[in-house]
């Protein structure tokens, strides 16, 4: 049984698909991630609300903020052994790196529309405080990014026009080029075909996880 995070839904079904695995995906909303302790909540009651048969399941996601941290596992859980989503997409060879962001970088996969989206993160403060002072604020929130990064992992068409105008918007709102990053589906197809190596935690039923588990 598979339990992630909406904002890999593509993901995840690409990398069964190429290895020839048909588990069951439960999706949690990503909009949960605003609030890391609502997300930490929905993991836990998602894996303990699962079928008594389900032994393992695998988390399709990182740490997140804490997500997956601080209560015991109510079964065996195996999970990539990374900070978040972005880094798990950035990871293209064997090597483990807990964080493969780099400062003054937005990333963008195949969810361009959702809650934290910079257009969306735009439409909100503007609403919220107004065109002068919300754009103040974002102009604010923004000031140090350089550059806008789309990860290019094959999973979704982030070369096709109808995404490229749409990734156009969100760079032209933050002043910054729009670039491509090599990214790859290498940690979901592993954890979906049984590879769980030094780059994934299992975690067993009855464990506790600290977020410190997840950067050595």
């Amino acid at each position: 049984m598979i339990v992630a995070c909406d904002t890999l839904q593509l993901h995840v079904e690409a990398a069964q698909e190429k290895m020839g695995t048909h588990y069951e995906v439960l999706l949690l909303d990503s909009r949960l991630h605003a609030q890391p302790e609502k997300m930490n909540e929905a993991v836990f009651e998602a894996i303990a609300g699962l079928p008594a048969q389900v032994d393992t399941v695998l988390l399709a996601m990182g740490l997140c903020g804490g997500s997956v941290s601080g209560r015991p596992f109510p079964r065996r859980t195996v999970i990539p052994k990374v900070d978040d989503c972005i880094t798990l997409l950035l990871h293209k060879d064997q090597t483990w790196r807990p964080n493969l962001k780099e400062c003054g970088h937005f990333y963008l996969t195949d969810t361009l529309e959702g809650r934290l989206s910079i257009e969306n993160m735009h439409r909100r403060l503007t609403e919220e405080y107004g065109e002068e002072d919300g754009g103040d604020i974002f102009d604010m929130w923004f000031a140090n990014y350089k550059s806008v990064d789309i990860i290019d992992t094959g999973a979704y068409p982030c070369r096709s026009e109808s995404y490229l105008e749409k990734a156009k918007r969100q760079a032209a709102l933050v002043n910054c080029p729009l670039t491509y990053v090599d990214g790859s589906n290498l940690l979901l197809e592993k954890l979906v075909s049984g590879q769980w190596d030094h780059q994934f935690i299992v975690a067993e039923k009855g464990q506790v996880l600290e977020q410190a588990a997840f950067s050595v």
